[in-house]
């Protein structure tokens, strides 16, 4: 088992910490987390840096931590744009980068970013194969129906080759084989249940039986945790800000969180693992400091 820490993110304006922010990240390198992670929310109420600013800094402030965002709405973004800046990143950390992607799905405000809301797939499609050509290829001559290139080379290419790992999400079949199809890994979202998790992870296992498919292809799972020996209080915390984060009460998502005593998040977090998990990405939402003590002390030891 790998575990990953999520990257504080949510800053009221004027509140960032770098001190207790470097501090964080230095002790997540030594409490042998193999990753820390962001997440994207361009717009929304509640307060939440961008996830490759903040993945520079977290790259600055650590040595050996890999870092990455899970995931982003890629649909939303110039592929040009982003594949540069997250190959410049690759390249600042010496490879130390992960990519999460995701089409956002259908409920996202398309029209805020010019994105046409019929075509959304085909945006994200494009854009994924777009990024990969700049990614690997001397010159780039690209006629796609949103994006042209004639010719056009990026320098320098990411550090890791061909590129960074690039996890997919979803939730849907067609999402989950074009995962598969398109991507190195399926990174499970933090509000689905374990049990619809473990249907994700069928769909994910039949497509890597078919022919083609790759020979290596891990999963992992964001999980919304809380731990605490008053078990009523951690999950009353942990309701609270996921209806802060997501802007709405959802009973769904509750149930995917893991909030309670140590002996109860291990027993929940054994069947996100039984579900098929290879990375579990903890993501806790208040006392990030004093959240990542205690799984590290009392959770990830029964984990293995």
């Amino acid at each position: 088992m790998k575990f990953a820490i999520a990257i504080p993110q949510f800053y009221s304006d004027g509140e960032f910490d770098p001190a207790a922010f470097r501090a964080y990240l230095a002790r997540a390198e030594e409490l042998g987390f193999e990753s820390a992670w962001t997440q994207e929310a361009v717009l929304g109420s509640w307060n939440q840096l961008a996830p490759t600013e903040a993945m520079t800094y977290a790259v600055a402030c650590t040595e050996r931590l890999r870092v990455g965002c899970v995931v982003y709405v890629s649909t939303l973004h110039n592929p040009v744009h982003l594949a540069k800046s997250l190959s410049t990143l690759d390249q600042l950390s010496r490879g130390r980068i992960e990519i999460g992607v995701g089409t956002g799905g259908p409920g996202r405000p398309f029209a805020a970013f010019g994105v046409d809301p019929e075509r959304y797939v085909a945006y994200f499609t494009e854009g994924i194969a777009l990024m990969k050509a700049l990614w690997t290829e001397p010159r780039v001559t690209f006629d796609g129906e949103f994006w042209q290139l004639d010719g056009a080379a990026m320098e320098p290419k990411p550090f890791q080759k061909p590129y960074p790992p690039l996890w997919f999400g979803g939730a849907r079949p067609p999402a989950l084989r074009r995962a598969v199809r398109l991507g190195t890994g399926f990174f499970g979202a933090g509000s689905s249940p374990t049990a619809r998790f473990a249907e994700q992870v069928h769909v994910v296992r039949e497509a890597l039986a078919e022919p083609g498919a790759p020979e290596s292809f891990p999963i992992a799972k964001r999980v919304y945790v809380a731990v605490d020996d008053d078990a009523g209080w951690a999950r009353r915390r942990v309701n609270a800000a996921l209806e802060a984060l997501y802007g709405h009460r959802s009973e769904a998502i509750e149930a995917a969180a893991v909030a309670g005593t140590a002996a109860h998040c291990v027993r929940e977090l054994r069947q996100v693992i039984e579900a098929g998990a290879e990375l579990i990405l903890f993501t806790t939402l208040f006392d990030q400091a004093e959240q990542m003590e205690r799984l590290a002390a009392s959770v990830m030891p029964e984990l293995g």
